[in-house]
């Protein structure tokens, strides 16, 4: 049965299915990120205990502090955010922007959109699929870092409509910017919810996307 999940800035969830005879396979997915953190050095306070010399008894520096500028201390910070802030790759999208793609982890990537500079949406696929609809433009992110991105296409809900592949879906509307899709195709049938962020779904080499807003448009992989 679909497995579905609801992603946060870009909106999402996701759909993934086998043959048409086959049960439906839903999901969506989740971002997380973590960031290094620099260690401060504390410096020795007028009130840090001093050793004595054992002959004069006269107190003597203390040598065994680590240097401020230890490898340990000042190292890898810098350096990983450095690796994070340069793209795996690249990829062109039909309007004209730009998919910087990230390998964050094991079956873990993150796609920032980029237009003139600024980035419009993100996308993080950590074992699941996400995606967003925006301008007309529809992208997802797959699980094994491939982005998939079409323009046009969409219908707005509520209502029955037919989709690629066969899937049929209908549309309900269920409060303010929310929206669910129920997608079926023969006896296989499963709901995908878009609740003020859109979902994404696969389903048998189809992919499908609901926006908060009610449209839903689909392309084949």
């Amino acid at each position: 049965m679909p497995r579905q999940r609801t992603r946060r800035t870009a909106r999402t969830a996701a759909l993934t299915a086998g043959a048409l005879a086959a049960a439906l396979s839903l999901s969506a997915c989740g971002d997380s990120s973590s960031e290094a953190e620099d260690r401060p050095v504390k410096a020795a306070s007028a009130s840090t205990p001093q050793s004595q010399d054992s002959e004069t008894g006269e107190p003597k520096d203390d040598t065994s502090a680590e240097p401020a500028n230890s490898p340990e201390v000042s190292g890898t910070a810098a350096d990983g955010k450095a690796a994070k802030d340069t793209p795996d790759r690249t990829q062109k999208l039909p309007d004209g922007s730009t998919a910087n793609i990230y390998e964050t982890g094991e079956q873990a990537y993150r796609a920032e959109i980029v237009s003139r500079g600024s980035v419009l949406a993100t996308l993080t696929a950590d074992g699941k699929i996400d995606g967003v609809n925006a301008n007309d433009m529809s992208v997802v992110l797959d699980v094994d870092g491939t982005v998939h991105a079409w323009l046009g296409g969409g219908q707005q809900g509520p209502g029955s409509f037919k989709l690629k592949g066969g899937w049929k879906a209908d549309v309900t509307k269920k409060g303010n910017a929310h929206y669910q899709a129920r997608i079926h195709g023969g006896v296989n049938s499963d709901t995908i919810t878009a609740k003020e962020e859109d979902a994404a779904a696969y389903a048998n080499g189809i992919y499908i996307l609901l926006s908060s807003s009610g449209i839903i448009t689909s392309s084949e992989q």
